[in-house]
């Protein structure tokens, strides 16, 4: 299972704080959103917006990194701070 969070603005047009993903074997940051996106095929404006940056385990992550069965995922749009 991954934890996947969801923040800020992406949460809210959303509507989904988080959810545990069903997994088995690792798989690419990449073909974890796409297969959100089968399942909620409605999340794919938001999901693949060029600015959100997706984090592994609280590090930053490209999509070709790794993810595997207890990892924790989070999509957030950019913040800034002032």
């Amino acid at each position: 299972m991954i934890k996947v969070l969801f923040f800020a603005k992406l949460r809210e047009s959303l509507g989904c704080g988080s959810l545990e993903w069903p997994v088995q074997e690792p798989l690419s940051l990449k073909d974890l959103r796409d297969q959100i996106i089968v399942r909620h095929p409605e999340w794919e404006p938001d999901l693949c917006a060029q600015n959100v940056i997706a984090a592994v385990n609280q590090a930053v992550a490209a999509p070709h990194e790794v993810v595997q069965p207890g990892d924790e995922v989070a999509f957030y749009p950019p913040v800034t701070g002032g």
